[in-house]
């Protein structure tokens, strides 16, 4: 009787494994279930970026190192060095990188003064708030047309110069032309990066500015050390989409001025959008990666750089 119990708890103990089997075996099959069904809603996203995005830029690589659509005939880098001592090409360049240069820091140091502002006790807060937010509800259209009124030989700016006895300034014909597109530029921008930094300011630890308080830290010490810290990111993000948007000022520009403006206004949209109307599509393809390339140089200068200021704050 001792035997026969001993002998059917060690079959017991020989089925535990078999079900352990079982349920290893059912749940690997449910993970690559659950993977598959994972691909299945990934796939349409993934062949959209392969499709639209990956494939248009191995054309432009492609099309950058032959010598015409037609003969198919490689050149490699002869088309990049044409582009490169073009002097159209080198006037849009100076020009974008000058205008860049300006408008960007402007954007994101300004952007962020108002958010502080906004973010101390002021009168009227509601309203400040609101005048600097309707530009992004204001068609570009609507904008260049009011611009043009302002800017005119004729207009309102020459009218209130006149009123201190100044003389009148052709402001879109004249070395002033980029001056109008940077205050353009700023009108349309700062109310969106304004947001960010407000929402950037709001997730500050508050126990950590009460501690500074409390430490007889000084306001601009606390913005340095510790605001500005936080906001790493945060002005990383506002940066790059406002060097983004310095590179698409051309919609602004064409509308003011069409295909050819001012020299001072003559940027790299313009030299490629009439290189693509002359149907030249290699020089545009090897502007078009010499400037990407540009971009993601900036671009990974920018990441290195707030990695390096913001990585004590992650930790």
């Amino acid at each position: 009787m001792h035997f026969s119990i001993k002998g059917k708890k060690e079959e017991g103990l020989k089925l535990k494994p078999l079900k352990k089997g079982k349920k290893s075996g059912s749940s690997s099959q449910r993970t690559r279930k659950g993977k598959l069904i994972s691909a299945g809603y990934l796939f349409p996203s993934a062949f959209g970026v392969l499709l639209f995005f990956v494939l248009p830029f191995m054309i432009v690589i492609y099309y950058s190192m032959i010598d015409n659509p037609i003969s198919h005939e490689f050149v490699f880098f002869d088309n990049f060095v044409s582009v490169f001592n073009n002097s159209a090409f080198q006037q849009a360049a100076k020009n974008t990188m000058a205008f860049s240069a300006v408008a960007v820091p402007l954007a994101v140091v300004l952007s962020l003064l108002l958010a502080m502002m906004l973010e101390s006790n002021i009168p009227f807060k509601s309203q400040f708030r609101t005048f600097f937010l309707s530009p992004m509800m204001v068609p570009i259209a609507s904008v260049v047309l009011i611009w043009q009124v302002l800017f005119h030989y004729n207009g309102m700016m020459n009218e209130v110069m006149g009123l201190f006895q100044q003389d009148k300034v052709d402001w879109l014909n004249s070395s002033y032309a980029q001056v109008v597109i940077v205050v353009l530029f700023l009108w349309k921008n700062l109310g969106y990066n304004m947001i960010l930094f407000m929402a950037a300011l709001s997730s500050i630890p508050k126990d950590i500015l009460e501690v500074a308080v409390l430490e007889s830290a000084t306001p601009a010490q606390t913005f340095f050390h510790i605001k500005l810290r936080y906001m790493s990111s945060t002005i990383l993000f506002v940066t790059i989409m406002s060097l983004i948007n310095s590179f698409k000022v051309f919609r602004e520009i064409y509308l003011l001025k069409g295909d050819y403006p001012y020299d001072t206004m003559y940027m790299l949209q313009h030299f490629m959008n009439n290189t693509f109307s002359r149907l030249d599509y290699q020089k545009m393809s090897a502007a078009a990666i010499m400037m990407a390339i540009v971009m993601v140089a900036i671009i990974g200068i920018l990441f290195l750089t707030e990695n390096y200021f913001g990585k004590d704050v992650e930790g």
